[in-house]
């Protein structure tokens, strides 16, 4: 029993298998009808899609190569238009050439026959220029018989009487603009300078040229020199100064091209003096301390000039080297004193000049800055000074005024003249400066060399110290428009030969004496 069971429970499972697999067959054949439709309406769909587009583009292409037709026939109908234009063009060219062509034949006939014509006129006229040539001749033998003068004398005598009327006429309108001119001007600076004179009182300056320490004694004398010159040897090598120790009472001299040493020299020897403590080591501590001194008051004097003029922003080695000038003469004239002098004159004229007052104290004040290096650099001060304030950042206008206030350059700008000015007012004005008796001689003997050396001048005097020269003329050799270009003459040698402070004034003299006797 059990066993019939368990064989029907077998067939059965056996049999629901069967049953499962025709099932699921089935089940994968209506799937795969189903899955196999839908393919092919999707290739029918595609099909359609493709003879659609296929459609499309054809119509496009066609829209296209319609299109492409248009455009070509458009721009054939362009240039055939073009052709016929340039092919009427070229035409019209061609009878225009042809017609040119015409005319220059014409015109090469009208030349032959003008050739032939000029020709023979040119035979003709060189037959009458030659006798023309020989008709002048005659005439010219005949006046040179008559006038007893060749042509070459008479064109010579000719052209130096025009050259004598003209330089006569220049030299009387010459005469005339210059007296206008100079009444004018001689005016308005007589008035500007008087105005600065007047506004500026300098002080006369007293003459310094040698330093000299006085002694207690005679005794003092050997302290100085020390044991076998030992003292004397430092003090001077310390220093760079020459003493000089002579049989003069009570006195020493001390020599040295550098000014500014030779303040420090003489500060150390007087206080050594008055310390009484003479000996190398004392002398050098002592020197060390008048230079600390010394150039602490340079500063100081350099700055305190800076601030009398009222010149600010200047470089801080500038004012140490205008400070320096106060140890610095020329012709016994301070060197800081006529800067401050010549800054103050600088101003007053701006002022009246309608110039930057401020601009010309500043360079007034800096033009003689060189000075203060002058005698360690090669060159003229002017040179040297310009160059430095361009080196410590002052502007192209003051470097131009303090170059040229010598005339090493020459002056470009009204400052630089108006420097110039006032330079020569400071110096010149009586007793500012003290001249050699043999230089001063020499310059009044140069003077009238000068003069004398031109024709027509009988005597010449140098006069108001040199500053005026009185040249006489003979009046049959020098007519009165003459006297004029003589003055002019005589003031140009005399400013490229000679240098001279200020200005000269050339006075000609002409005069005419009528003399009869009554009896």
């Amino acid at each position: 029993m059990t066993a019939v069971m368990v064989l029907l429970f077998i067939v059965s499972i056996a049999a629901g298998a069967l049953v499962g697999i025709y099932v699921y067959q089935q089940l994968q054949k209506q799937r795969f009808q189903e899955i196999e439709a839908q393919a092919q309406e999707v290739l029918n769909r595609a099909k359609k899609e493709a003879e659609t587009i296929k459609k499309e583009a054809i119509l496009q292409a066609k829209d296209t190569l319609i299109q492409m037709r248009a455009d070509f026939e458009r721009e054939t109908k362009e240039t055939r238009k073009e052709l016929q234009s340039l092919e009427k063009r070229l035409m019209q060219k061609e009878e225009n050439l042809e017609r040119k062509g015409d005319l220059l034949e014409a015109r090469e006939k009208e030349l032959v026959k003008r050739e032939r014509e000029l020709e023979r006129l040119s035979k003709e006229i060189a037959q009458k220029s030659e006798e023309y040539e020989n008709l002048i001749q005659e005439q010219k033998t005949l006046l040179e018989s008559i006038a007893k003068m060749t042509t070459q004398e008479a064109k010579n005598m000719l052209i130096e009487s025009i050259r004598e009327e003209a330089r006569r006429d220049a030299a009387l309108i010459i005469k005339k603009i210059e007296s206008e001119a100079k009444e004018m001007a001689d005016k308005k600076a007589r008035e500007i300078i008087a105005l600065a004179i007047q506004r500026y009182a300098g002080e006369y300056v007293a003459e310094k040229t040698v330093s000299v320490v006085s002694l207690p004694n005679e005794e003092m004398k050997g302290r100085i020199i020390g044991r076998e010159g030992r003292n004397i040897r430092a003090l001077e090598a310390i220093t760079g100064v020459d003493l000089i120790i002579d049989d003069t009472p009570e006195a020493v001299i001390l020599s040295a091209f550098n000014p500014v040493r030779r303040e420090v020299a003489r500060i150390a020897l007087e206080r050594l003096i008055s310390d009484g403590r003479i000996h190398p080591a004392r002398i050098e501590e002592v020197v060390g301390k008048v230079t600390e001194e010394i150039e602490q008051s340079i500063r100081e004097a350099g700055e305190q000039a800076a601030f009398d003029v009222g010149v600010h922003g200047l470089h801080p080695e500038l004012l140490r080297l205008l400070g320096k000038l106060k140890y610095r003469t020329s012709y016994a004239q301070n060197v800081l004193e006529h800067s401050l002098e010549v800054a103050f004159l600088c101003g007053i004229m701006a002022v009246e000049l309608g110039l930057d007052q401020k601009e010309a104290k500043r360079a007034g004040l800096l033009h003689d800055i060189g000075k203060a290096v002058d005698h360690e650099l090669e060159g003229p001060h002017a040179l040297i000074g310009a160059e430095l304030a361009r080196r410590y950042g002052e502007s192209e206008a003051i470097v131009e005024a303090i170059a040229s206030h010598h005339d090493d350059v020459a002056p470009e700008s009204v400052l630089a003249v108006l420097v110039q000015a006032a330079d020569a007012l400071s110096g010149a004005r009586p007793g500012a400066r003290k001249e050699l008796l043999e230089t001063y001689v020499k310059r009044l003997e140069t003077l009238e060399r000068i003069a004398m050396e031109f024709p027509g001048v009988s005597k010449a005097y140098a006069i108001q110290a040199g500053r005026e020269l009185r040249v006489m003329v003979e009046s049959q050799m020098v007519d009165d428009a003459s006297v004029v270009l003589l003055s002019r003459d005589i003031a140009k040698k005399i400013e490229s030969e000679m240098t001279y402070p200020g200005q000269i004034k050339v006075t000609v003299i002409r005069e005419i004496r009528a003399v009869e006797y009554a009896k």
